[in-house]
């Protein structure tokens, strides 16, 4: 018996963690993936019971100041992965971009909903997309972005 409408009727359920420079956060991508796509990087280290992989100054991806991947130690599969965008990234181009406040779309997705850190830094998630986008003290102006896995 052929297994493939199965996968078809579950497909819907399954979420995709969004992926940034052909790597996928949360069982799409490992270290070696990364070390492939973009060469050995500037530091390795290890924060908060992650491996982590910094590319920055000459190392720095292209368009970024810095990136950095976050992996399972023993897995060494792509957790979460951090980026710090080199131009100037304003509130329009997020919305404009990745779709605007789930309190004022209708339910439209993806949408967001704007959260503080502990530090009371504004921050803007995409629970569908699995993706954080972190603002400067402006409030207006991105400071990083995290691509995470999705929320189910």
């Amino acid at each position: 018996m052929s297994r493939l409408p199965l996968l078809f009727a579950l497909a819907p359920l399954l979420a995709f963690a969004k992926p940034w420079q052909g790597i996928t956060p949360g069982g799409g991508s490992s270290e070696l993936d990364v070390v492939g796509r973009f060469g050995e990087p500037t530091r390795k280290l290890s924060a908060r019971g992650q491996s982590v992989l910094v590319y920055s100054g000459q190392r720095a991806i292209k368009g970024t100041v810095q990136a950095q991947f976050k992996s399972d130690p023993v897995t060494k599969e792509v957790q979460r992965i951090d980026v710090y965008p080199a131009p100037v990234i304003d509130l329009a181009a997020i919305e404009k971009s990745y779709g605007g406040s789930c309190e004022s779309t209708a339910g439209a997705e993806p949408c967001y909903w704007r959260k503080e850190t502990a530090q009371k830094h504004p921050y803007f998630l995409y629970p569908k997309l699995g993706l954080a986008i972190f603002f400067k003290d402006d409030d207006k102006t991105v400071l990083s972005f995290a691509f995470l896995p999705p929320a189910p």
